[in-house]
């Protein structure tokens, strides 16, 4: 294996785990960022109300972007094993 078919390969994993992994923390800054306007707009300064609205957002998130992870993830493996075919 060449040094740019290790590089290609690295870069693929890092650009598949950072489209896998783009929606869930997108969605958990953004429940964040709604929290912490609407601490600043009420003086409520309590650090763990936005420790159960960011969880319950991951988690909806989690389930409803499960599946297109899950097969995103799948076809990226037997990607990645056809072409353990091909290296030298």
């Amino acid at each position: 294996m060449s040094l740019g078919m290790a590089i290609n390969l690295l870069r693929g994993g890092v650009l598949q785990v950072l489209i896998v992994a783009a929606p869930i923390l997108l969605i958990g800054m953004i429940t964040g960022l709604i929290i912490s306007i609407i601490q600043a707009t009420t003086s409520i300064q309590e650090q763990t109300l936005t420790f159960v609205p960011k969880i319950a957002a991951i988690l909806g998130a989690l389930i409803f972007f499960g599946p297109w992870i899950i097969t995103s993830m799948v076809q990226f493996t037997i990607r990645l094993f056809q072409h353990i075919s091909t290296i030298h």
